[in-house]
């Protein structure tokens, strides 16, 4: 269980580098002038998507699919928390129902082995 616990917060940190390297040009004026600089944070993400994939997987016994759907449900989750957050829009309808199918993804991907 610590590895599929150390791969979804590999999987959410990058999430949320990847965020802040797309989305930092709508709140800091910097970020909009050095997209170039930005652009090479994306190795840290990268970084943390590897490790993901790597912990995940071990707990999976070498399967890559349940990394996949916990690294993309993870990045739904934090688009939406640090979009309504940072910019300010909220969660509508279809969001919402976005949102409960990534918390059920992730939720199948843990407790379905």
């Amino acid at each position: 269980m610590k590895e599929l616990l150390t791969g979804t917060l590999f999987f959410f940190f990058g999430q949320l580098i990847v965020w802040f390297q797309t989305n930092g040009q709508f709140i800091w004026p910097w970020f909009k002038k050095n997209p170039l600089i930005i652009a090479l944070i994306g190795s840290v993400a990268g970084y943390m998507f590897i490790m993901g994939t790597k912990y995940v997987a071990a707990y999976y016994d070498g399967l890559i699919w349940p990394g996949r759907f916990i690294g993309f449900s993870s990045g739904i989750l934090s688009f939406t928390i640090l979009t309504w957050y940072f910019l300010g829009e909220g969660i509508n309808v279809k969001t919402g129902i976005s949102l409960l199918l990534a918390i059920a993804l992730i939720t199948i991907q843990i407790f379905w082995k």
